[in-house]
């Protein structure tokens, strides 16, 4: 066996072992999961006209604890029913909000629609609300994925964005030009 052929066989050895394949496992599974994490936090309310949310307090316990990601979509008053969960302005243009569950729907002494909301772990209502103060319906959640909502501004996640995305290209070009090297490399044995 020559030298050349040696150092091919150990190269190849090299990218069909257990730490090779353990570097590609991880390097997918990393990928996987910035993807993940931008589409659930950014690019899939975005895209579907949504508000991303972090649940600051246990009021919503267990069904969304403090730090949990609530992703909310505009819906129009008339078609909140009593039971679904909705976000709601504290005050009427205000930027506080608060995200609990309707517990009933009326009318005022003055015959305006108004809503309910009670939080889970509540014993109490809360104020009612007027329906120009609800911001949407709750579209999904995630666990936890809150806390780096809350430690992002809208400029840094726009940024983490475009880094990622950056991030991937480069990936993905080293990864064709790996596999073109290589491809060149089995043509002129």
């Amino acid at each position: 066996m020559t030298i050349g052929n040696r150092v091919r066989r150990r190269e190849q050895q090299e990218r069909t072992g257990i730490r090779w394949w353990c570097g590609q496992v991880l390097s997918w599974l990393v990928l996987f999961i910035v993807l993940a994490l931008i589409a659930v936090m950014i690019v899939v309310p975005k895209l579907g006209g949504a508000t991303a949310y972090t649940v600051l307090t246990g009021s919503m316990r267990p069904h969304l604890p403090p730090g949990t990601l609530v992703v909310v979509k505009p819906i129009d008053p008339e078609h909140l029913r009593i039971g679904e969960v909705a976000t709601y302005q504290l005050e009427s243009g205000e930027p506080e909000v608060v995200t609990h569950r309707v517990s009933a729907i009326g009318a005022s002494l003055g015959g305006e629609e108004q809503f309910i909301f009670r939080g889970d772990a509540n014993n109490t209502d809360d104020e009612p609300v007027q329906p120009e103060q609800i911001r949407g319906e709750l579209w999904y959640s995630v666990p936890l994925l809150g806390y780096v909502n809350s430690a992002l501004s809208l400029q840094q996640r726009t940024w983490l964005t475009w880094i990622a995305a950056s991030g991937l290209i480069v990936y993905s070009l080293v990864m064709f030009g790996g596999a073109w090297r290589e491809r060149q490399g089995k043509g002129q044995r």
